[in-house]
């Protein structure tokens, strides 16, 4: 049976925290994208931001086929336990010659890991969705972006951006917020696909994201008010319950590329297919 590891990169009080708004952490997300396209893999997490937390079942590195790097609200360039033991199980990972894949922090922490540079973006927080990431000429041309349109959005949720790619990183796609949209990273002997964006997530998660930082999301401007932020929360939810509603899509300024599962998850797909299933 393949097995892979899922990297869950929240503490145990931010999960907690979240549990209780019933927004699913970002294990659980990935966990469920993965299993609606290959429902017979067999799917481990490892809280790496805790202390005292193994991988489970008393396993090594070597009994997993890949290693997913989840979501996480932390920094990538703090240097308390909960950051530096995640880059650090990275590494190992990647010594041991394991396929990764990252989104978001995943991305951060990988390229960290491999000598490069993490800051807060220079244009403050994207969220809800990434708008007009491009494919360069490597996106274009690499696996990972073979069922996605050269032109995408995608949902995203994040301050930090990656400000520095490590040496012999290949960028393959950015757009007008972040430089550094996707990447591929070696590291050890192996590589990262990784990704600025979510795309695990699912336009329900969006929805739930919405009710976790509505203070923030407020504060910083994106809505006037919680009646301004609910109508559009509640838009979101309605539209990942009928994904096929073209009229919330258009109200949302969405298209196939985020309401269509397989295509908004298709680098995961991607990678699994390239990276995973084709050493069994």
């Amino acid at each position: 049976m393949t097995r892979l590891l899922l990297l869950e990169g929240n503490t145990a009080d931010k999960r907690a925290s979240a549990r209780a708004l019933h927004v699913r952490s970002s294990s659980e997300i990935y966990a469920e994208a993965i299993a609606a396209h290959y429902p017979a893999m067999a799917l481990d997490v490892l809280n790496g931001a805790d202390p005292g937390e193994a991988i489970p079942g008393g396993r090594g590195w070597s009994d997993y086929a890949g290693l997913v790097i989840t979501g996480s609200a932390l920094h990538a360039y703090d240097t308390d336990f909960a950051v530096t033991n995640q880059i650090a199980l990275v590494a190992e990972a990647a010594e041991a010659g394991l396929p990764i894949f990252g989104s978001c922090w995943g991305l951060q922490i990988a390229a960290i890991a491999a000598g490069g540079a993490v800051a807060p973006s220079p244009k403050g927080r994207e969220v809800g969705f990434a708008r007009k990431i491009a494919l360069n000429a490597a996106g274009c041309a690499h696996p990972m972006f073979s069922a996605k349109p050269t032109v995408f959005d995608a949902p995203c949720i994040h301050y930090d951006e990656v400000s520095v790619l490590p040496q012999g990183a290949i960028l393959l796609a950015s757009n007008a917020h972040s430089t550094v949209q996707a990447a591929i990273i070696p590291l050890g002997r192996s590589e990262v696909w990784a990704v600025q964006y979510h795309p695990e997530f699912d336009l329900a998660q969006l929805a739930q994201l919405y009710t976790l930082y509505a203070g923030d999301m407020i504060a910083q401007g994106f809505f006037a008010d919680l009646t301004d932020l609910a109508s559009y929360r509640d838009k979101l939810a309605a539209l990942g319950a009928a994904p096929d509603s073209v009229g919330l899509a258009w109200q949302l300024g969405v298209d196939s590329d985020v309401t269509d599962d397989r295509t908004r998850r298709a680098e995961i797909i991607a990678w699994i297919e390239h990276c995973v299933l084709a050493q069994d």
